[in-house]
């Protein structure tokens, strides 16, 4: 594993003009998985290599349901990232946690139901381990980098991913904050699965925007608010990664998670589908041969 960072970027709701790199080329990137949400944007930033890709298109064209989170993370990794940083618009199930704060999220409880939420299959089949889904060091770095600029951050959060593209109703709410859920939102599964099995170190900063549905004396959540507080947003944001960027050691150590396929295959060699080995190429070319 190289010792110099890559920094991929999934910029979510309001982030889909990017970040401010230098050097910036905008890059398409064919991957057998299917279109991407749209081309990357490679560049540096306060000296670092980072490549950008919106998750929702430009002009926040797919919704959550229908990102081809497979393609996203296979293009990130033929990209020849090290790290990828996830940005998003959540809405809050904890008082604590209230609009315009930031959120390391640390652990995800899955609702959604209709997205393809592995690289393996029949054929193939692999296990990863997901009980700590989160790059300590990354999220400790957006943590401090969110700190410095000011930001109210919160260093941990549990996150509920639902399907979408509806709001939740009052009773939904209440019944994650009952699960132990901190924040909500509608993206970051399964692409929190998928960057574990592409062996990329994964974060994500949530900014928070609303309070969902469970205050019962407020209106729910509408989109109105979510893209007023994301609005007000935007240059923090891009303020934080910058500072992220300056954070970082000059050279970047291995972690675990570069290692994550070591274990995980489960089909024997000679009973594995060369076409699915074929499509995984960037994914775990590394254990596959």
């Amino acid at each position: 594993m190289a010792d110099s960072w890559h920094i991929g970027v999934i910029g979510g709701s309001g982030l889909s003009s990017g970040l401010e790199l230098e050097h910036a080329q905008m890059i398409e990137v064919a991957s057998p998985f299917g279109l991407p949400s749209g081309a990357v944007t490679a560049g540096t930033l306060e000296g670092v290599r980072f490549t950008f890709l919106p998750r929702h298109g430009q002009g926040h064209a797919i919704p959550p349901a229908m990102v081809n989170y497979r393609a996203n993370i296979d293009v990130l990794k033929r990209c020849g990232v090290t790290d990828v940083i996830a940005l998003s618009a959540i809405g809050s199930l904890n008082s604590a946690m209230a609009p315009g704060h930031f959120v390391a999220v640390d652990q995800f409880i899955d609702r959604t139901t209709s997205r393809e939420n592995s690289f393996f299959g029949p054929g193939l089949v692999a296990h990863v381990s997901l009980a700590d889904p989160v790059c300590p060091r990354l999220a400790a770095g957006l943590t401090e980098a969110a700190r410095q600029e000011d930001a109210k951050v919160h260093p941990t959060g549990c996150y509920v991913a639902i399907e979408g593209p509806q709001f939740s109703t009052r009773a939904e709410s209440r019944l994650y904050q009952g699960w132990g859920a901190d924040v909500i939102g509608m993206t970051a599964m399964p692409e929190a699965r998928l960057a574990r099995e592409a062996e990329l170190p994964y974060a994500l900063l949530g900014m928070v925007t609303d309070y969902d549905s469970w205050r019962e004396a407020e209106e729910g959540v509408d989109a109105a608010d979510v893209i007023r507080v994301m609005h007000r947003n935007i240059v923090l944001a891009r303020k934080v990664i910058a500072r992220f960027a300056r954070l970082l050691p000059a050279r970047r150590g291995a972690s675990p998670i570069d290692h994550a396929l070591d274990h995980a295959i489960m089909t024997a060699r000679e009973a594995r589908d060369p076409a699915l080995v074929a499509r995984l190429h960037a994914v775990a070319g590394r254990v596959l041969g």
